[in-house]
């Protein structure tokens, strides 16, 4: 009997109530952006899923529908910032971003760094191989524009 090692993976750091809100608001962003279905019927769908009773379903709610109803003027904030038109990004990229985008314009009490953070983890996980380092810099740009105040004190503290 040969002996055998077995390597032992780091255990995973168990993902947030608001960390899975975010990742189930991209999934039924994404499948607006290829369906065009019914936002009431994207949710229901979503709020099925395997894992959803661990997601925060009020933050998840104000997500999805913030980047559903808000699409438009998102895009609008966003074109500044990519470098072709936003029908040419991966279906997760342009959900990541309309979700990341919303909540970095509504939802202030959620520091930047978490929200961009977040977006590249989501985009890691479900998009291509580099487009987690789109993602970063684009909501790098949009953050500088829409939370200057909250970026220059950050970068202040950094140089410090």
């Amino acid at each position: 009997m040969g002996s055998e090692t077995t390597i032992a993976k780091p255990a995973e750091k168990p993902k947030s109530a608001r960390r899975r809100s975010r990742e189930f608001a991209m999934q039924g962003v994404y499948q607006w952006l290829l369906a065009q279905s019914d936002i009431g019927l994207i949710q229901a769908h979503v709020m099925d899923s395997p894992g959803f009773d661990k997601a925060d379903k009020p933050h998840f709610e104000a997500l999805l529908g913030g980047a559903i109803r808000h699409a438009e003027a998102l895009r609008e904030q966003l074109g500044s910032y990519i470098d072709r038109p936003i029908h040419e990004l991966s279906p997760v990229e342009h959900a990541t971003l309309l979700v990341a985008s919303h909540e970095l314009t509504q939802h202030l009490e959620i520091p930047y760094r978490v929200i961009i953070n977040e977006a590249v983890e989501i985009t890691k996980l479900f998009g291509g191989t580099d487009g987690f380092k789109y993602v970063n810099g684009v909501l790098d740009k949009l953050s500088a524009q829409i939370r200057a105040v909250e970026v220059q004190a950050s970068a202040q503290r950094r140089t410090r």
